[in-house]
Order: C-alpha cells, then structure tokens, then sequence
C-alpha cells in the first residue's frame, strides 16, 4: 500500500533494531532513504511583504493573486497524520518546515503545473483550499504533510486566501472568502484549461468550503465546457449553514457530475462554536444523523480524531487519509471502500468508519 512505502524509513530503522542492529546502522538507513522534500505549487491572493523570511512572505491583507512553488521538509521519522510543529524553537529534524518560497509569473507558473501533472501516469491534479485561522505558512505545512501521507504523485496545488490566521480573526475571514471567491473562480478556470490534468480533485475544509463550493458552481455554470475535468470534491468539516447547503448547493454540485463526498463528525468543536455564532447547524457537523443528500456521500468521521478541537481530521486521522487516498487513486465510491460501512436511516444512507 502506498501510505506505507511512502514511509518505509521509518520501518526500516524499527527493523534494524528488532534484527539487533546498533544505531549508527539505522542512522545510515535513514541516509540512505531520507524524507525527500515536498514541493507545493501554490496561488494565493494574500498580499505580499518585504519578509524575506518564507514563512512571513505572505500577510493577512489582500493583494493580487501571486503564484510560486513552496519546499516544504518533514522529518526523517514522519508519521502518517501527523503535523509535527514545535511548542518553541523550529528543528528541522523533528518538524515539518516551510524551507523556500520560489515566485512565478502565470506563465511560467502553469508551465510548472503542467510538467508536475505529466510525472503521474494518470495526470493528475490535487487542489487544496485551507479554512478558516490558517496562515500561509501553516497551509502550506498541512497541504505538504497531505502530499506525503497520501503517497501523492500529481500535482499538489495550493489556494491560500488572506485568512487571518488567529481565532479571532473569524468575522474578517467570513468576509475575506467571500471577497477572494472570483479570484478562485479565474484560478480553477485557469488550472481547467491549462494544467493538461485529466483528474482535478478538489479538497476543501472548514470555511475553505464555501468558497471553493460557490467558485466551482459559477465556474461551470458560465464555463459548462469544463465541468468534465474536475473529477471530485472532498468537503471536510464544512462550515456551512446547513439549510442553505441542501436548498441552493447541494443539487447543483450533483448536476455537476463530479463525485461529492462529506466528511462530518459530531465531535467537531469548532462547528458547533459556528453553529451558536450564526444560530443554524453547520454542514460538517452531526446533530441527530448527519446531512444526507441523494447522490452526495457523506461519510460520519466521528470518533477518528482526538485532538482538542477534532477539526482537523483531514490530516490528522489515517482513517480519513486513507479513504481520501481510495477515491482519488483507485475511484472507488463510499460502498467500495472496505473501510466504511453502510448506515441506513429515514432520510437515507450515509457511511461511518469500521470499529
């Protein structure tokens, strides 16, 4: 499975030691297979500093849309659904770092896109858009680890919009997705025709769902002649008003053609904050039985995530990247996937993780 040769070091070196090998032999078997940097080809409408630093290059306030390509490094003992982030001080050995930010001119940025969508066999083009209290930085971070975890061989692509990146950011952030979303719209129209990627997957989560889910839908509804390249839509703890989601989106994402999978949780902190901040449940959040929509798969994550706030599943659990892994390398629906299970209600299907 490639979630564990992607990360066969670390294996090794436990092997080395079980075998009775001394440490200086699992030190040259990590030098013999490192953690190879990740790279991460990325637009963003964040406005841009004078940091020379690659982690401060990009604000919270609003700008053109730049494009580059971030070096992102892991550790040599990388564990899948792991951000590895420090509590103080940096160390490239232990941590996940943002190493280099390189800059692109259009052309030469989709230049770039198309020659990492030609490395894969399949052509293939994975597109994350990060939610809500997320800094460049850390996007970048979380789109990497992604990359790795899921053993990824297309093109990675990031879409970061000028989050605030703090908690108490929120209310400049539901504005700022909203004034970023025609920006995203031209970005996808421009992968579409540009990339040569026959499978566009989009990955979204929190807040990063509304304007990923409204770019997309008035991108085909003006552009109907690209709807066919964007293969699915992965939507993670979605923080959208639930009754506008099955009203005004749900059947258009359908008529899309695209396959749509939800990823909810009943434990997920953070919506149900947003659900007493606007007053309506939140999509991504369970109350009762999760949101079922006819041709729309949602997939009850409950449970997968320990974390604090259990908002993070999208990389944080191996059972969520591997079922992510599943639809976008084998194209296999939710009662394909052996690590889900049918629940059956009055309002219909949804699917929950095997115990």
């Amino acid at each position: 499975m490639v979630l564990w040769k992607k990360h066969f070091p670390g294996y090794l070196v436990l092997l080395c030691f079980l075998l009775g090998g001394c440490a200086s032999t699992a030190a040259s078997a990590l030098e013999e297979y490192p953690e190879s940097p990740v790279e991460v080809l990325f637009g963003t409408d964040r406005n841009l500093t004078d940091a020379a630093e690659p982690g401060k290059m990009f604000g919270f306030e609003r700008g053109d849309v730049s494009y580059g390509v971030c070096t992102v490094s892991l550790p040599f003992d990388h564990r899948i659904g792991e951000l590895e982030r420090p509590v103080f001080k940096e160390d490239s050995t232990e941590h996940i770092v943002l190493i280099d930010v390189s800059l692109y001119d259009r052309q030469a940025f989709f230049t770039e896109v198309k020659r990492f969508v030609n490395r894969s066999a399949d052509k293939q083009l994975l597109l994350f858009v990060h939610g809500y209290n997320m800094t460049f930085e850390k996007a970048a971070h979380n789109m990497a680890q992604m990359v790795s975890d899921l053993g990824f061989e297309g093109c990675p692509v990031l879409y970061s919009w000028p989050s605030r990146g703090k908690v108490s950011g929120y209310p400049a952030d539901e504005t700022s997705v909203r004034w970023s979303k025609s920006k995203l719209k031209r970005f996808l129209e421009d992968i579409a025709e540009m990339s040569g990627a026959k499978g566009i997957y989009l990955l979204a989560h929190s807040m990063g769902n509304r304007i990923v889910t409204d770019a997309f839908l008035e991108l085909i509804e003006e552009r109907e002649d690209l709807k066919h390249h964007f293969s699915a839509l992965l939507l993670v703890a979605p923080d959208i008003d639930s009754g506008i989601f099955r009203r005004d989106i749900a059947d258009s994402l359908v008529r899309s053609g695209s396959l749509v999978t939800i990823y909810v949780s009943s434990e997920d902190k953070a919506l149900k904050a947003s659900h007493r901040i606007h007053g309506f449940p939140r999509v991504g959040g369970v109350e009762g039985i999760p949101l079922i929509v006819p041709e729309i798969e949602t997939i009850d994550a409950t449970g997968v995530d320990t974390s604090f706030l259990g908002h993070s599943y999208f990389n944080r659990s191996r059972s969520v990247l591997s079922d992510i892994y599943y639809i976008i390398n084998e194209d296999l629906r939710a009662d394909e996937r052996f690590s889900l299970e049918a629940v059956d209600t009055t309002d219909g299907r949804y699917w929950r993780f095997k115990k």
